[in-house]
């Protein structure tokens, strides 16, 4: 990572903690009282082929003793009304700011991927993970709707993990490269602006 891209990741970051951090707190009470504890998620993801970090996000789904791999239609059931709303406008990422000031993430570039599917396919992600991981980027905005719709008709977590593997990775990895070729900070503010249209476009 760039200084200058470092620079705009604590600049926006700082930014929007000053401005969201109170409709943070009003979310966090909201699912407080909504669904009780934990009011958030943490996961494990690589942000190199070689270490990983907490991925902090607001939790949308009902506890199990056990969870692991994407979420796909066989942990449909489980994303609560709360969870849906919050996933809709991409609100259950708010945590992830502090992703951000750590150094975990960037503002903008490849999600970072579990540590499955980077030991799966060591050869391309030591390519992808060049790139800080974000939290969004071309293969976010480009993808994402086919991504979820593909995965939305699987049925069982064997299902879920063969069409991900399979079709989902290497699809977004392109993405991710393409951007790693193109990156420059016009084209950072361009990804976080078409994010922020989204999250407006979106019903």
């Amino acid at each position: 990572m760039t200084w200058r891209k470092r620079l705009f990741d604590l600049f926006f970051v700082t930014l929007l903690i000053v401005i969201l951090g109170p409709i943070l707190l009003m979310i966090l009470i909201w699912l407080l009282v909504k669904e009780g504890r934990p009011v958030f998620y943490l996961a494990d993801r690589m942000t190199t082929p070689s270490r990983s970090f907490r991925l902090w996000k607001l939790r949308t789904m009902t506890v199990v003793s056990e969870d692991s791999g994407v979420s796909g239609g066989d942990k449909a059931a489980r994303i609560t009304k709360t969870g849906a709303w919050l996933r809709s406008k991409r609100l259950d990422e708010f945590p992830q700011l502090w992703n951000i000031l750590k150094g975990d993430l960037s503002f903008v570039g490849p999600r970072p991927p579990l540590r499955q599917y980077v030991e799966a396919n060591p050869e391309l992600y030591a390519k992808v993970l060049k790139s800080r991981p974000g939290v969004t980027g071309l293969a976010s905005i480009a993808y994402h709707k086919h991504e979820a719709a593909l995965l939305a008709r699987c049925q069982t977590p064997e299902e879920t993990d063969a069409v991900y593997s399979r079709i989902c990775v290497p699809a977004k990895a392109r993405l991710d490269l393409i951007y790693q070729r193109h990156q420059n900070m016009c084209f950072d503010f361009d990804l976080v602006f078409q994010t922020i249209g989204n999250i407006f476009r979106r019903k």
